[in-house]
Parts: structure tokens; C-alpha cells; sequence
């Protein structure tokens, strides 16, 4: 999942403000000397923090269906996990990395949730709504400048981009074939054999109507178990 999300995230900038330009998106620790080695614009998306967001967990199951609606597989809802970014710009200038984080935000803020045409792998295949958010409250247990001193590196402005994806880690159970036929019914003989008549089926609805014509010739329809039986 982790990797899928890299991946949505790249292309979302690399189709975006920098389409058709030479602005390389990497992944990378902005350490002292990955910095010192850049020679060309960068946009880096450093994957700084993960944790899981238990206030989306949920209980029970989940069901997975066909174009039908027939129900093919159970499995537990997925666990919902929140990817943290360092997004920052590497030029010669700092006017230039302020352009290129304009950019990103430009990019970025139409997309609260991602469109479905943008996931892809598992995330597609879920069906779920994606959340992304840009510099919104910081609340990791970690703050910006520790990461930075963690780093190496000099603090410099940088974007705090967090997408909200769904892991799904379970397995999955199959069910029983839909039920296609009604009640069937077989008569036997007096020995006990079965009658070499075919089998007879009765739809769920039809059953009850007997049942209920049935209390109505015996008089017992609206009484309870103990009163038909005195």
C-alpha cells in the first residue's frame, strides 16, 4: 500500500504544475549530503512518519460482490493509515523552491480526496475514499525541526502533505452459492422410501400462504402454540 500511495503521489505532481517540465520528484532523505548532490529542480517527498488512525477503525465484516450484487467474499473492514510527507524544493535560489511550493499547493489543495481514476493497485480495487491534506494542524509526535536535526540538514519551508490510506491485511472468506430455489419437498412412502416422484419446490412466499391457509381450516390462526394445544 505504502508504495502505491508513492506512486499516486508522484503522479499527481509529475501531471500537474510540473508537467512537461524538468522538475525531478524523488523520495529521498533530504540529508547535508543528498543535498549537495542535487544538480538539477527537485521536488523531494520524504515518507517521515506512519501511523494508523484509530479513530477510522472499525468492526464486523465487509463484503465484497459482483456486478449483481451477489455477495462472493467476506473480510474485516481495512485499517486506515496516515502517510506523512516532508515536501520540500531543491534549486540554486530560494525564490525558485518558493515558486516550486507554490506549485505543489496548486497542485495539491483541489485534492481532498483523490480521484478514483487516480488510484491504483489495492486502493483502486477497495473502492474507498482517499483523503489528502497540505499543511493542514501538525500532529505528529514528532515536530518539523526535529525531524530536520534528525536529518542533518538546515530547516528550510516545506510542505506537510498526509494521505489517509486504506491496508487491508486479512483474509478473506467465501461464501455459500446464492439461493436460487425454493423449500423442496419429497414425499415418502408409508415405509419411509422416497416416492419416485420428482422433488417439489416452494418459494418462500408461497410457504407462508400455506401456512397460513392451513391455520385457517384448523382454526388455529392468531392462537399461540399453548392454546392450539388444549
Amino acid at each position: 500500500m505504502i508504495h502505491e500511495v508513492d506512486d499516486i503521489l508522484k503522479g499527481l505532481l509529475t501531471r500537474g504544475a510540473f508537467a512537461g517540465s524538468d522538475v525531478e520528484v524523488t523520495f529521498d532523505a533530504p540529508t547535508r549530503d543528498w543535498a549537495a548532490r542535487r544538480n538539477a529542480p527537485t521536488i523531494d517527498a520524504y515518507l517521515y512518519d506512519i501511523r494508523e488512525d484509530t479513530t477510522r477503525r472499525q468492526r464486523g465484516k465487509m463484503s465484497l460482490r459482483d456486478e449483481q450484487g451477489i455477495t462472493l467474499k467476506h473480510h474485516q473492514p481495512p485499517r486506515w493509515f496516515r502517510l506523512a510527507y516532508l515536501v520540500t524544493a531543491w534549486t540554486k535560489r530560494p525564490q525558485d523552491e518558493h515558486r516550486m511550493l507554490s506549485a505543489v499547493l496548486h497542485t495539491l489543495l483541489p485534492k481532498e480526496i483523490l480521484p478514483p481514476e487516480d488510484l491504483t493497485g489495492t486502493l483502486a480495487g477497495l473502492g474507498l475514499s482517499v483523503p489528502l491534506t497540505v499543511s493542514g494542524l501538525h500532529n505528529e509526535a514528532r515536530s518539523l525541526a526535529d525531524i530536520w536535526s534528525a536529518l542533518g540538514g538546515e530547516l528550510k519551508p516545506s510542505l506537510d502533505v498526509v494521505i489517509t490510506a486504506p491496508f487491508l491485511a486479512f483474509p478473506e472468506y467465501r461464501v455459500g452459492p446464492p439461493v436460487t430455489e425454493g423449500l423442496g419437498v419429497q414425499v415418502r412412502g408409508a415405509g419411509g422410501t422416497p416416492d419416485d416422484g420428482p422433488t417439489r419446490f416452494q418459494s418462500a412466499e408461497s410457504v407462508e400462504l400455506a401456512k397460513e391457509e392451513f391455520a385457517k381450516r384448523n382454526g388455529t390462526a392468531g392462537r399461540t402454540v399453548q392454546e392450539r394445544q388444549k
